[in-house]
């Protein structure tokens, strides 16, 4: 489960769009797009959206879900998928706790 942000022409002016993806695998190793869905903001409340459509198209359940640590995800996930277990995404992480950092302190020795 990631967003992806774009920067689109509209009506003459760039605007930043936002692309919600979910690929899903299943036990015998094969994946699938489960489906992409375009908000302006990246935000739990249009993740719950997702979900929610999801779970109205026969998404029973979600075993591991990988994600950012945007406030209010997990929450959102655990609301739809209550079994669900939450594993951050280790490039997230990685990403969060350099932003703070020079960028000459970020560079490999």
């Amino acid at each position: 489960m990631n967003t992806i942000r774009y920067k689109v022409r509209e009506r003459g002016q760039i605007i930043i769009k936002f692309v919600y993806g979910m690929i899903a695998g299943n036990q015998e190793g094969y994946h699938d797009v489960l489906g992409r869905y375009i908000g302006h903001n990246e935000s739990a409340k249009f993740w719950m959206q997702v979900l929610t459509d999801l779970q109205n198209r026969g998404l029973e359940d979600i075993l591991i879900a990988s994600v950012d640590n945007l406030t209010g995800f997990v929450d959102a996930i655990q609301a739809i998928y209550p079994k669900t277990d939450i594993q951050l995404c280790v490039v997230h992480q990685i990403r969060n706790s350099k932003k703070d950092l020079a960028y000459t302190d970020t560079r490999r020795a």
